[in-house]
Protein backbone atom coordinates (compact mmCIF):
# COMPACT_ATOMS: atom_id res chain seq x y z
CA UNK A 1 0.00 0.00 0.00
CA UNK A 2 1.23 3.41 -1.00
CA UNK A 3 1.71 6.66 1.25
CA UNK A 4 -1.49 8.53 -0.92
CA UNK A 5 -3.35 4.95 -0.11
CA UNK A 6 -2.85 5.04 3.35
CA UNK A 7 -3.79 8.41 3.43
CA UNK A 8 -6.98 8.43 1.68
CA UNK A 9 -7.79 5.23 3.89
CA UNK A 10 -6.94 7.59 6.71
CA UNK A 11 -9.19 10.32 5.50
CA UNK A 12 -12.02 7.75 4.72
CA UNK A 13 -12.03 6.29 8.25
CA UNK A 14 -12.25 9.92 9.74
CA UNK A 15 -15.56 11.14 7.20
CA UNK A 16 -16.94 7.56 8.04
CA UNK A 17 -16.42 8.09 11.85
CA UNK A 18 -17.65 11.44 12.09
CA UNK A 19 -20.80 10.23 10.09
CA UNK A 20 -21.34 7.31 12.55
CA UNK A 21 -20.96 10.12 15.20
CA UNK A 22 -23.89 12.43 13.81
CA UNK A 23 -26.00 8.81 13.86
CA UNK A 24 -25.30 8.30 17.41
CA UNK A 25 -26.51 11.96 18.12
CA UNK A 26 -29.30 11.79 16.05
CA UNK A 27 -30.29 8.65 17.91
CA UNK A 28 -29.64 5.81 14.88
CA UNK A 29 -27.11 3.76 16.18
CA UNK A 30 -27.89 0.89 13.83
CA UNK A 31 -26.96 3.11 11.23
CA UNK A 32 -23.94 4.28 13.45
CA UNK A 33 -22.93 0.80 13.22
CA UNK A 34 -22.63 0.59 9.80
CA UNK A 35 -20.80 3.81 10.09
CA UNK A 36 -18.08 2.86 12.18
CA UNK A 37 -18.20 -0.70 10.56
CA UNK A 38 -16.83 0.97 7.01
CA UNK A 39 -14.40 3.27 9.07
CA UNK A 40 -12.66 0.39 10.56
CA UNK A 41 -12.36 -1.69 7.36
CA UNK A 42 -11.01 1.41 5.65
CA UNK A 43 -8.42 2.02 8.67
CA UNK A 44 -8.14 -0.99 11.00
CA UNK A 45 -6.16 1.58 13.60
CA UNK A 46 -8.78 3.66 13.48
CA UNK A 47 -9.12 3.94 17.42
CA UNK A 48 -12.14 6.46 17.46
CA UNK A 49 -13.94 4.28 15.11
CA UNK A 50 -13.46 1.21 17.69
CA UNK A 51 -14.82 3.57 20.52
CA UNK A 52 -17.52 4.31 18.31
CA UNK A 53 -18.42 1.15 17.16
CA UNK A 54 -18.58 -0.04 20.89
CA UNK A 55 -20.90 2.79 21.96
CA UNK A 56 -22.66 2.16 19.11
CA UNK A 57 -23.66 -1.30 19.73
CA UNK A 58 -24.57 -0.81 23.48
CA UNK A 59 -26.82 1.62 22.19
CA UNK A 60 -28.40 -0.49 19.77
CA UNK A 61 -29.16 -3.11 22.17
CA UNK A 62 -26.82 -5.62 20.75
CA UNK A 63 -24.71 -5.88 24.38
CA UNK A 64 -22.48 -8.69 23.34
CA UNK A 65 -21.57 -7.80 20.06
CA UNK A 66 -20.14 -4.69 21.99
CA UNK A 67 -18.45 -6.48 24.09
CA UNK A 68 -16.53 -7.68 21.47
CA UNK A 69 -15.89 -4.85 19.98
CA UNK A 70 -14.44 -3.81 23.66
CA UNK A 71 -12.18 -6.82 23.68
CA UNK A 72 -11.01 -6.04 20.09
CA UNK A 73 -10.45 -2.21 21.48
CA UNK A 74 -8.10 -3.14 23.99
CA UNK A 75 -5.86 -5.77 22.20
CA UNK A 76 -5.22 -2.87 19.51
CA UNK A 77 -4.73 -0.01 22.49
CA UNK A 78 -3.72 -2.56 25.67
CA UNK A 79 -2.32 0.48 27.13
CA UNK A 80 -5.28 2.85 26.79
CA UNK A 81 -7.64 3.59 29.85
CA UNK A 82 -10.09 4.37 27.84
CA UNK A 83 -10.83 1.39 26.32
CA UNK A 84 -10.87 -1.18 29.22
CA UNK A 85 -13.19 1.68 30.48
CA UNK A 86 -15.58 1.07 27.54
CA UNK A 87 -15.44 -3.00 27.80
CA UNK A 88 -16.52 -2.30 31.68
CA UNK A 89 -19.45 -0.20 30.68
CA UNK A 90 -20.69 -2.87 27.83
CA UNK A 91 -19.75 -5.46 30.49
CA UNK A 92 -22.32 -3.75 33.46
CA UNK A 93 -25.08 -3.61 31.17
CA UNK A 94 -24.93 -6.88 29.93
CA UNK A 95 -24.69 -8.02 33.44
CA UNK A 96 -21.55 -9.60 33.64
CA UNK A 97 -20.61 -7.58 37.01
CA UNK A 98 -17.38 -9.29 38.03
CA UNK A 99 -16.26 -8.77 34.93
CA UNK A 100 -17.15 -5.17 34.83
CA UNK A 101 -15.63 -4.65 37.62
CA UNK A 102 -12.54 -6.29 36.71
CA UNK A 103 -12.13 -4.48 33.84
CA UNK A 104 -13.04 -1.21 35.46
CA UNK A 105 -9.90 -1.95 38.02
CA UNK A 106 -7.37 -3.01 34.93
CA UNK A 107 -8.51 1.17 33.61
CA UNK A 108 -7.70 2.73 36.78
CA UNK A 109 -4.31 0.84 37.18
CA UNK A 110 -3.58 2.13 33.59
CA UNK A 111 -4.85 5.77 34.31
CA UNK A 112 -2.30 5.32 37.32
CA UNK A 113 0.66 4.08 35.54
CA UNK A 114 0.14 7.33 33.12
CA UNK A 115 -0.09 9.75 36.29
CA UNK A 116 3.18 7.73 37.42
CA UNK A 117 4.53 8.58 34.49
CA UNK A 118 3.90 11.99 33.86
CA UNK A 119 5.11 12.98 37.35
CA UNK A 120 8.30 11.32 36.48
CA UNK A 121 8.63 13.10 33.82
CA UNK A 122 8.09 16.57 35.42
CA UNK A 123 10.74 15.73 37.74
CA UNK A 124 13.26 15.02 35.37
CA UNK A 125 12.43 18.31 33.44
CA UNK A 126 12.43 20.12 36.81
CA UNK A 127 16.16 18.52 37.77
CA UNK A 128 17.41 19.96 34.48
CA UNK A 129 16.13 23.40 34.59
CA UNK A 130 18.74 25.48 36.93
Amino acid sequence: MTATNISTNATNADALSQRGMELLAAGSPDEAVQAFRAAIEADPSHVDAHHGLVRALRDAGRLEQSIAAALALTVLTPSDPLAHAALSISLQHAGHVPEAEAAAARARILEWKIQLQSAAEEAKDEERTP
